[in-house]
């Protein structure tokens, strides 16, 4: 599914870090991995249960589970899949590197690795990793003392493309231009890679002997993909040699021709290929729009394309029996009978992409510095509703995520949500109130004006709004309505003296406003009177009034998070909360907003890991102050960390036990809930519009696609309950 949100990648910590902001789909394209996380704040984790804390080991049930949604990828055996055919396949762009390690490189540039080049290890179905048989034998531990040595051994047909063996020449080249230490090399990432102190021959040519100098538990995120010496050997080569073209590959396919005009990447059949020899004959990545997809796809041009809700819904509707269901109609409200003919061919493959959208709390100045704020914001939402407004509408299971660092099925998995707590408002007004910011009181002119109000840096632009959308505002934010709010004389004094008698008032004040057929904060046209006991004025201290800026891009894709901005604005306005929403354009959102931390409120997604150990430390370590002065955040946009997160990291990356690495990183997820800063709601939906004779493809989840038993269905085939069978 396709939204404007920040969707960050990067590799390993390095040089540099790779900021890939896209309108995401339910998986726009492959996420992109990161690998630098940081948090700032030194903040404390008082509020952390000690019960939160004890989470592995008492319980014999897995805290893991198994993933919300499978893999959806019509499945068949490879004997029911024709042989020949091109796929076309739309992306969101043709890249500008074809060099994974590179800070420009995209989810794009992931996808033609996979297919080209070689992995020492796949995802499986529950995002854990596996060995590749297309290039390994085996890869484990051989010693640990006095030093870790990993032993791969090569599959004895593994061949580059030109025709030489695969081996530890080509390890070594890796290692050097990702270790760090040649700033020659234009690297993004070198996280894993600058532990290793050597790389060798081993007992022959097809065993790679890898030595650490500092223990790596997550050593089979290394080598993958693998690049040959050719690209690797020098930094002209690195930088420069594979950014438009690959001459030497090793997979499935090779790359043909890459066609900036016509913005596709085309990938022919490998002849040198050892394995199971491609079903396809083509690929063709062709960069489309999201908003052209429909089009494409009803013109017969394309035969696999992520897409967003509304086509889904369209597609579903179209595949109904003639004379069922609502009749579709087009943007304008007009007959779209003969799209719906054209549609009929496709299917909607979904699932859910290894990745989470979380609302971010900006802790470096404002309001939200205190943690306590920051915790009101988190006891005021409702995470299941509003995983259910944007899942439940899809067919996918409405569960919240309720870890920072995996998601439902991988094996680091644990709901920690408990050390923060769930939706209570009583509570969240108590940590405002015990902050300092109480309701009705006083607001200078100033501030009743919202020339400047509490928030990111006071910050307002031509492109805020005090509602959801253009024309909208909260109820009760007018002035007329605050006049209407004004007590009687002495009223003030008497609520002093019987509190009990405020809190009845309250309630009734809630009743009253959903008896009408709303909520409080509800939105409504522009000019609508709040009812007449709403709640005296907005939450205030020293004078001002606790607004916090809800920053949002405007793109065409974003109706996903402006229903899931709306509901949470209300969330927060029902404790005192206001919110001051700020749309900008799609290419300044992350840029100008998020990373420089110019916003109190945003929503953005993160790809889950396979390795979170080496992946989430920079999203989520504490900021340090950098040479020049500036606070260095790496990706750790919210800007709140702690010491103690830092060091269960470096434990988990440092532990060569796995069953203690997991309890570790679990620990380390619990006290990030702890802080407040990073709310994760809703696992992202994938949804994939695939011609009905395409097998093995579509929506993948967490499993690498397997781009050999890619195809199109036999005449007269059919797809099967399993692909297991070859």
């Amino acid at each position: 599914m396709s939204h404007p949100e920040l969707w960050l990648g990067s590799a390993p910590k390095g040089r540099g870090t790779v900021i890939d902001f896209r309108l995401p789909p339910g998986g726009r394209d492959q996420p992109r991995r990161t690998r630098s996380r940081s948090t700032a704040i030194r903040g404390t984790t008082a509020f952390l249960s000690a019960s939160a804390l004890a989470l592995t080991g008492c319980s014999s049930e897995d805290p893991a589970g198994k993933p919300l949604a499978g893999q959806d990828i019509a499945p068949a055996a490879r004997a029911q899949v024709a042989d020949g055919g091109t796929l076309r396949w739309a992306v969101d762009s043709v890249p500008e590197t074809l060099n994974t390690f590179q800070a420009d490189a995209d989810a794009t540039t992931s996808r033609v690795a996979q297919a080209v080049l070689p992995s020492m290890f796949r995802l499986d179905a529950k995002g854990s990793p596996r060995i590749n048989p297309g290039y390994l034998e085996s890869a484990k531990v051989v010693d640990t003392e006095p030093k870790q040595v990993v032993l791969y051994k090569l599959n004895q047909q593994a061949v580059w493309s030109n025709g030489r063996e695969i081996g530890a020449a080509d390890f070594a080249a890796q290692w050097r231009a990702l270790s760090g230490k040649d700033s020659s090399y234009w690297t993004a990432r070198n996280a894993g890679y600058d532990r290793i102190e050597r790389i060798q021959r081993g007992a022959n040519d097809l065993e790679v002997k890898v030595t650490f100098a500092r223990p790596y538990a997550d050593w089979r995120s290394l080598f993958t993909p693998l690049y040959p010496k050719e690209v690797m050997g020098t930094p002209d080569s690195f930088n420069d040699g594979a950014r438009r073209k690959l001459k030497v590959t090793a997979g499935p396919f090779m790359v043909k021709k890459i066609d900036r005009k016509a913005d596709r990447i085309t990938l022919t059949r490998n002849p040198r290929w050892w394995g199971r020899p491609a079903k396809l004959s083509q690929i063709v990545l062709r960069s489309v729009p999201r908003d052209e997809r429909a089009d494409e796809l009803a013109e017969g041009k394309l035969d696999l394309a992520e897409i967003e809700p509304d086509l889904s819904h369209r597609i579903v509707l179209a595949a109904r029996p003639q004379g069922t269901g609502t009749p579709l109609q087009g943007p304008d409200g007009s007959d779209d009978s003969d799209d719906s003919k054209a549609l009929r061919g496709f299917e909607v493959r979904k699932a859910f992409e290894p990745a989470y959208t979380q609302l971010a709390l900006n802790g470096a100045d404002g309001p939200l510095a205190d943690e306590r704020v920051r915790r009101a914001v988190a006891r005021a939402l409702d995470r299941e509703e509003l995983a259910k407004a944007v899942l439940k509408p899809l067919g996918l299971p409405a569960v919240p995520v309720g870890s920072h660092l995996a998601l439902s099925g991988q094996p680091a998995y644990a709901d920690n949500s408990d050390a923060l707590g769930g939706q209570d408002t009583k509570e969240a007004q108590a940590l405002l109130a015990d902050a300092g910011w109480v309701r009705g009181g006083p607001v200078t002119e100033q501030q009743e004006k919202g020339e400047k109000a509490a928030g990111s840096k006071g910050r307002k632009s031509e492109d805020e709004s005090q509602g959801g959308d253009d024309g909208t505002h909260i109820v009760g934010e007018d002035n007329k309505a605050r006049a209407a709010d004004r007590k009687a004389p002495g009223e003030a004094d008497r609520e002093k003296k019987h509190p009990e008698k405020r809190k009845e008032h309250f309630a009734q004040d809630g009743r009253q406003q959903l008896k009408q057929g709303g909520a409080p904060g509800a939105y409504a046209p522009m000019g609508t009177a709040a009812p007449a006991a709403a709640p005296a004025g907005p939450l205030a201290k020293n004078g001002k009034p606790l607004t916090l800026t809800f920053v949002l891009p405007t793109g065409d894709g974003s109706e996903t998070l402006r229903t899931v901005a709306d509901r949470t604005r209300r969330m927060l306005d029902r404790v005192g909360i206001r919110t001051k929403l700020k749309k900008v354009s799609d290419d300044s959102y992350f840029k100008d907003h998020i990373a420089s931390g110019e916003y109190d409120l945003a929503l953005y997604s993160w790809p889950s890991s396979a390795f979170p150990a080496t992946d989430a430390r920079p999203i989520y370590a504490k900021p340090v102050p950098a040479a020049d002065g500036s606070l260095n955040v790496e990706q750790n946009y919210t800007r709140v960390g702690t010491d103690q997160v830092d060091q269960l990291f470096d434990q988990a990356l440092s532990t060569l036990d796995e069953s203690e690495s997991r309890s570790l990183i679990r620990k380390a997820d619990s006290r990030i809930w702890a802080t407040a800063a990073s709310i994760p709601l809703y696992q992202r939906p994938q949804l994939t519009a695939a011609k009905r004779s395409v097998v093995n493809a579509g929506a993948f989840g967490f499993q690498t696609p397997v781009y050999e038993d890619m195809g199109f269905l036999k005449k007269g085939a059919r797809a099967s309950a399993s692909a297991s069978e070859k």
